[in-house]
């Protein structure tokens, strides 16, 4: 059994993340609900516990709170921003308004119980962090020690070694805080004494196991996209029952320049994994005809999806289970899953199943980033080149087309994305990015092509970087590159006359338009 740091959620959309860093340390880690009783919670014998952020205040009478009890079980316990405050209010201290909120970079300042912590060794005395808080701890409780502060608020870190107890009014496990990681390393190896015997082999070894016991005896059907995340899942779940695995690939004719094909070829000649493959592409742009809204969009692809895989599964027999390559930015952004976390948009494969469906569903990547799974492709012998696909989102085109979807606008949409991908990776950025696309503006404007006059669409070409996909920094692509798609695209695609590049971040804007 691993050494388990359990992450207690109370809504923070950086919940994961924290999770996501113990691992990358090696060092098991598990999301738990904030409100978990007190007796599971020591049944699960965690050597380190974390209080997550949250959007709420602590002061508000519905606010989240965890057992009291979390702070007397004698194993050290982090508090990040709402976990701070928290446990400020529960052992004693006050908590106020700040009287300068703190959104995005911020600079705290090592004191000089900071400079001798435990938390803080090897941090710098003065260290750029992000933050995200209205509410501040105006006086800590009784034994703690003010370890760092900032210009806006006296507190910024404060801990009770001798207790195990640590508080940060920053969010250590974004990517945006110098030394955030060595922070976290810090708590887990020298507070909890975790030693690091958690990999992505050991994930592979145990997931196949839960797999198996999961379905038992009983039949997996997949919803095989071709992309990284559910192949993936398919080889997990192959590895672990193998024929009883059935994967169905639904075209839904929303999809890039040729990949239907490229996918019938990749998982019959080289994969081997049994697929059936269905052509809905009809049906699809028949029920999406006319539908602007872009979250109408999304449960129209979600809904006939499900219509057409249940159709298909039915007449290939009868199955126990169905198996998705889910992964934790599609809930986190979907649902409130483990805590009160503000929803954003809806994602086909987590907006639940209807009644009338049979299967359970079997998500072995569900509390996985992208890179996580990227690194079990590659340990379950995937070909790099697969592994490093960018992602795709689960509607296609459908979110990259604004306006309305017609078979003329998706072909449009297809070749220029065709160019885009062909200059970066002839360019060498392919691999730096998190993703790269174009997007179908539903604007027209005049142009000048051989002396006449056009008026045609615009097309807005989208390229970021990221880590995890929950935060991302437009990529600066040279000038040179973005002129090479732009020539291309004009001179090859007929019927788009002009092309613009989208510098937004995400936040506050999100990765794709729609």
């Amino acid at each position: 059994m691993h050494q388990t740091v359990l992450v207690l959620d109370f809504g923070s959309q950086y919940t994961q993340l924290i999770a996501r860093r113990l691992r990358e340390l090696a060092v098991f880690s598990q999301v738990v609900p904030f409100d978990t009783p007190i007796g599971t919670i020591r049944e699960k014998r965690p050597v380190g516990i974390i209080l997550s952020g949250g959007p709420r205040s602590v002061s508000d009478a519905a606010a989240p709170r965890c057992s009291g009890d979390v702070f007397a079980m004698g194993v050290p316990v982090l508090g990040i921003c709402y976990g701070m405050q928290l446990m400020t209010t529960t052992l004693g201290g006050g908590v106020a308004r700040s009287s300068q909120r703190e959104f995005g970079h911020a600079q705290i300042s090592l004191t000089a119980n900071g400079a001798a912590s435990r938390l803080l060794r090897g941090v710098p005395s003065t260290v750029r962090v992000w933050a995200s808080h209205g509410d501040a701890v105006s006086a800590a409780p009784p034994g703690f020690t003010v370890t760092a502060t900032s210009a806006s608020v006296p507190i910024a870190a404060m801990e009770a070694p001798e207790r195990g107890l640590y508080a940060l009014l920053f969010h250590p496990e974004v990517a945006h805080t110098d030394s955030g990681l060595d922070i976290l390393r810090n708590f887990a190896f020298g507070a909890c004494g975790c030693t690091g015997d958690w990999t992505v082999s050991s994930f592979v070894e145990e997931t196949t196991a839960r797999i198996a016991a999961q379905v038992g005896e009983g039949r997996v059907v997949c919803a095989l996209s071709g992309g990284v995340d559910s192949t993936v899942a398919a080889l997990l779940i192959h590895r672990a029952i193998g024929e009883r695995l059935t994967c169905i690939f639904v075209d839904n004719g929303l999809l890039r320049w040729e990949e239907a094909r490229q996918v019938r070829q990749r998982f019959a000649d080289k994969l081997r994994l049994p697929l059936e493959f269905v052509d809905a592409t009809e049906l699809f742009l028949t029920r999406l005809a006319g539908v602007i809204d872009p979250e109408e969009k999304r449960k129209i692809i979600g809904r006939t999806f499900i219509d057409v895989f249940e159709q298909r599964a039915g007449e290939l027999g009868r199955f126990d289970f169905l198996a998705q390559g889910t992964l934790y930015p599609d809930v986190i952004e979907s649902a409130s899953v483990l805590g009160p976390a503000v929803v954003i948009k809806s994602h086909h494969n987590v907006g639940g199943l209807p009644e009338r469906m049979r299967f359970t569903l079997v998500e072995p990547l569900r509390d996985l980033f992208k890179d996580e799974v990227r690194r079990v492709g590659q340990d379950l012998g995937l070909d790099h080149a697969f592994v490093v696909r960018q992602p795709f989102p689960g509607p296609g085109l459908a979110v990259r087309i604004v306006g309305d979807i017609t078979p003329e606008r998706l072909e449009l949409l297809r070749l220029a994305d065709k160019v885009v991908v062909e200059e970066i990776r002839k360019a060498g950025w392919y691999e730096e990015l998190w993703q790269s696309f174009a997007v179908l503006l539903p604007v027209q404007s005049v142009g000048v092509m051989g002396d006449a006059r056009t008026y045609e669409y615009t097309l807005a070409v989208r390229a970021v970087q990221s880590v995890d996909g929950m935060t991302a920094d437009w990529a600066r692509l040279p000038h040179d590159l973005l002129a090479s798609i732009s020539s291309r695209i004009v001179n090859e695609v007929r019927g788009i006359n002009r092309v613009v590049y989208d510098i937004s971040s995400k936040p506050p804007s999100t990765i794709e338009w729609e």
